[in-house]
Order: C-alpha cells, then structure tokens, then sequence
C-alpha cells in the first residue's frame, strides 16, 4: 500500500469498523444503544442497508479529512494521541453535520440518556480517530502538504 489515497480508503474502513464494533458492543457496557446507519437510513427514508454504505463511504471522507488535512500532525508525535485528537475534531464536525441535517429533515428519536449517547459518540470516535491515524502511520507536513515517511 503506497498512495495516500489507499491508505485513506483502507484507514476509513477499518476505522468505522472498528468504531461499529465498540457500538454494537457498548449497550452490553450500559451505554444506550447507537447506530448510525440506522439514524442515516431514517433520516433519509431508505433502506438500512444504504445507511451501512453511508456511513462507512462518511469513514472513508473522514480519513481522507485525516490524510490531507495536516492541521496538528507536524505538531502532536505519538500517533496516539494524534489519532485522539482527530477523533474529537471528528466527533465535533458529525454533531455540526447531524444538527444541519437535522434542520434539513425529520431526524429519528435518539434512545437513552443524551448525556450518555454523547459520552458513547465520543468515545466511538475517538477510538475511530485512533484506528485512523494508526492505519494511515507517520507523516509529516512541508509547505502544507503531507507526506508518509518511509522506513
């Protein structure tokens, strides 16, 4: 795997498949239970499976967002917490998105305690982040563009 490209596309798949899994498992947790491409599938009147190619083809968007936006990656070293931190960027950027949407067009009632709900999006996207940021691996920025450094 040697273009950004690719490396976002495979990032942004495990990333959200990653994410799904610690969703589908956080209600055993005693966290509410979420499902994104539930929500996006009622929101938009479709069937739940058009929601599943929503949300990971969102992953993928993100990871690119990741990939070629290098806001703070000259700037954070540990992958970790760089991962972390784009995690909350992207947490904040998909309550901003569903918000406008959601003016836009009826959006499904959410199960469970907001507060809770929010706590579990973000700890989802963080770990989404995290999985990003490790799958995409080092870069550095020059003259703002990114580039990975090879080994």
């Amino acid at each position: 795997m040697n273009t950004k490209i690719q490396k976002s596309i495979v990032a942004g798949i495990i990333g959200t498949a990653i994410m799904t899994i610690v969703m589908m498992i956080a209600p055993m947790l005693g966290m509410p239970k979420m499902s994104p491409p539930k929500m996006l599938s009622g929101m938009l009147g479709m069937p739940v499976f058009i929601g599943w190619i929503m949300h990971f083809v969102i992953g993928i968007m993100f990871a690119f967002v990741y990939t070629y936006l290098c806001i703070f990656k000259h700037k954070i070293k540990n992958v970790w917490i760089k991962g972390a931190v784009f995690g909350v960027i992207a947490f904040v950027a998909a309550q901003v998105m569903m918000a406008l949407m959601g003016m836009m067009m009826p959006m499904p009632e959410m199960e469970g305690s907001k507060v809770l709900t929010a706590i579990g999006g973000l700890m989802g996207h963080i770990i989404f982040g995290m999985a990003v940021a490790k799958t995409v691996g080092d870069t550095y920025c020059n003259s703002g563009s990114c580039q990975t450094k090879t080994r």
